[in-house]
C-alpha cells in the first residue's frame, strides 16, 4: 500500500512540473471549493471536511510552489545581471602594462 501511494505522489509530482497541468489543478481546486458539489457532503461530520481539506492543501501547496519557483527565477536573473555588470565593468577598466625597450 505504501509503495503504491508513493508512486502515485511521483507520478503526481512529475505531471505537475508542467505549468500546464499545474493550472488546471489550481483551477481545479478553486472550482471545487467554491462549487455546491462535494465528494463528500459537509453535513457528514469529519468525512464531509476531509476532502475540502485535502483539495485546499493541494490548492496550497501548488500555489506556494509557483511563487517560490517566481521568486527563484527572479533571483537568479537578478544575479545574472549583477555578473554581467560586473563583467563589463572588468572589461572597461582593464589595464595592460608595456614595456618598450
Amino acid at each position: 500500500m505504501k509503495n503504491l501511494i508513493q508512486s502515485f505522489y511521483n507520478w503526481y509530482r512529475v505531471t505537475l512540473r508542467n505549468t500546464k497541468y499545474r493550472w488546471v489543478v489550481i483551477l481545479g481546486s478553486l472550482i471545487y471549493l467554491l462549487s455546491p458539489v462535494d465528494i463528500s457532503p459537509d453535513f457528514l461530520p469529519v468525512v464531509g471536511w476531509l476532502d475540502d481539506g485535502i483539495i485546499a492543501t493541494i490548492l496550497v501547496t501548488e500555489v506556494s510552489q509557483l511563487l517560490i519557483e517566481g521568486l527563484n527565477r527572479r533571483k537568479q536573473t537578478r544575479q545574472g545581471t549583477e555578473v554581467n555588470e560586473v563583467e563589463s565593468v572588468n572589461r572597461d577598466q582593464t589595464v595592460v602594462d608595456v614595456s618598450v625597450s
